[in-house]
């Protein structure tokens, strides 16, 4: 199977020669494949398009212009640490917003830079460091969309008189029962709903999502046959303000106490080693415990950082039950009854009941570490979320 020709020509693209293969599963209907969801003509419309420099909002931002409405790209710049100035593959900082411009100038649209570096760093990065502290483990792409592009984003569209505000994320705003509702992307190797779980439903209504029914071959191919040159550019980090990969090294220059010795121990207080610092370990890794003479593999169970204690076991002790869920956010309407849980961003949704601010699993979980967020799901729709404060461990067969 191919995409149909008529998926690029309809928005005033060239055809893709030969066409770009997709599974039998990928589906693209009338509000999946970059309708703006905005009437019948979109001329006189304004379109604001969030764009990061990489190849996701540069098509959104194409998809917008070809549309008729007039088409505005705003990038925030949010980080500049030296050696991410020229990396591929960050988000928001120096040559991310050059290729940003590019873009925008290719399509012969307006483009605003706005600084908001210290908002980023005080209430992203800083945050990152603080749930470290704590022996939790963060989501900073959460507390991102939360913040300073789902609030500070939202009233910089509102004040350039935008229409709705667009962006590359992969997944779908559909229409349903006189509201607008948030469903999980097609493809679901490109979902990204879970990190867009506090997503208001007044937000919902303003956002636009036009790359929630694509795959991401066509979405590059896009790109390509406009000659836009983010075209192959590589996706962005999942944390883009760490351009080395070393989490450890910011949260220990910004908290040094979490840089600070302590005893790994099993889970009855035997002491089995030392550590360099809490700082290196999140609940549910294995690696860097460096610890021999078990008869069977350890991880990281629980953190305590009071004590400088990191808590060790198998791989069995990991076993949650349920846990209990602070800051909900619902957008599912009047749903009840049995859902589907995301405890991690790489995990599937399993079978699971909400209980007031407790969800209680159908089958353990394993590695769920408080500081992560649960969001639900009744079937492709995103019913809400909120932050994993502490877990309930299952009960062990004697």
């Amino acid at each position: 199977m191919v995409v149909p020709n008529t998926l690029l020509t309809r928005h005033g693209f060239a055809e893709v020669k030969g066409g770009v293969p997709i599974t039998q599963k990928m589906r693209y209907g009338p509000s999946m494949d970059g309708e703006f969801q905005l009437g019948e003509t979109l001329r006189g419309r304004r379109i604001v398009v969030a764009m990061s420099g990489g190849v996701d909002s540069s098509v959104v931002a194409a998809l917008a212009k070809a549309t008729g409405a007039e088409t505005i790209g705003v990038t925030l710049q949010l980080y500049d640490h030296g050696a991410a100035v020229k990396r591929a593959g960050s988000c928001c900082a120096g040559q991310d917003i050059r290729d940003a411009r590019a873009v925008a100038d290719r399509l012969g649209i307006a483009h605003y830079v706005f600084d908001y570096e210290s908002r980023f760093r005080d209430d992203v990065i800083a945050d990152f460091a603080d749930e470290y502290a704590r022996g939790r483990t963060p989501i900073p792409c959460v507390r991102c969309n939360q913040g300073v592009k789902f609030t500070d984003l939202f009233g910089i569209a509102r004040e350039l008189g935008a229409d709705c505000l667009a962006t590359g994320h992969y997944v779908r705003r559909v229409m349903a029962n006189g509201g607008a509702q948030l469903h999980r992307a097609i493809d679901p190797a490109r979902d990204q709903s879970y990190f867009l779980f506090a997503t208001t439903q007044a937000q919902l209504d303003y956002l636009r999502f036009p790359l929630g029914g694509m795959p991401k071959a066509t979405v590059r191919a896009i790109a390509a046959q406009n000659g836009l040159t983010v075209a192959m550019k590589p996706d962005s980090q999942d944390i883009c303000f760490v351009p080395d990969g070393d989490y450890a090294g910011i949260v220990k220059r910004l908290r040094p106490e979490t840089a600070e010795a302590g005893e790994i121990v099993d889970m009855d207080g035997r002491v089995l080693g030392r550590h360099r610092g809490i700082a290196h370990f999140t609940v549910g890794q294995r690696r860097g415990l460096e610890i021999g003479g078990s008869p069977y593999p350890l991880y990281v169970v629980r953190l305590e950082p009071d004590a400088r204690r990191v808590v060790a076991g198998p791989r069995a002790a990991l076993a949650v039950a349920g846990a209990r869920i602070e800051d909900l956010n619902w957008i599912g309407g009047d749903h009840a009854g049995p859902l589907l849980a995301k405890v991690r961003s790489m995990a599937k949704p399993v079978p699971a009941w909400l209980d007031g601010d407790h969800v209680r699993f159908e089958l353990p979980e394993y590695g769920v570490s408080p500081g992560q967020a649960a969001v639900f799901y009744g079937g492709e729709r995103v019913l809400g979320g909120g932050w994993i404060a502490e877990t309930q461990a299952a009960v062990q067969a004697a």
